[in-house]
């Protein structure tokens, strides 16, 4: 069995349901409170677990990146959101 070495990446699949709340609110800045408001609105709902616990994906990061840029860069409201995000789905099938 070949060692693991501490320096080497995982292979984590994007849309692999690993991280929660609480490392997703420290990676991008985001305040538990937001994402918790993100999903109950539906913009972006991440795997539950048994205890409640929600984990989110490299997909889903990437997702609330962006939705968080529209709220704070952009000022768009979080009841704007879902307009705004499935404007920019039309056109990127168009495009």
């Amino acid at each position: 069995m070949k060692p693991v070495l501490y320096n080497e990446e995982f292979a984590i699949k994007f849309d692999e349901p690993i991280m929660p709340a609480t490392v997703v609110s420290r990676l991008l800045g985001i305040p538990v409170w937001a994402l918790k408001r993100i999903d109950k609105e539906g913009i972006v709902s991440p795997l539950r677990k048994k205890d409640k616990m929600r984990l989110y994906s490299k997909n889903e990061l990437n997702r609330l990146k962006h939705v968080w840029y529209l709220m704070k860069e952009k000022k768009v409201k979080i009841t704007g959101l879902k307009v705004v995000l499935e404007l920019e789905k039309k056109l990127h099938r168009k495009g």
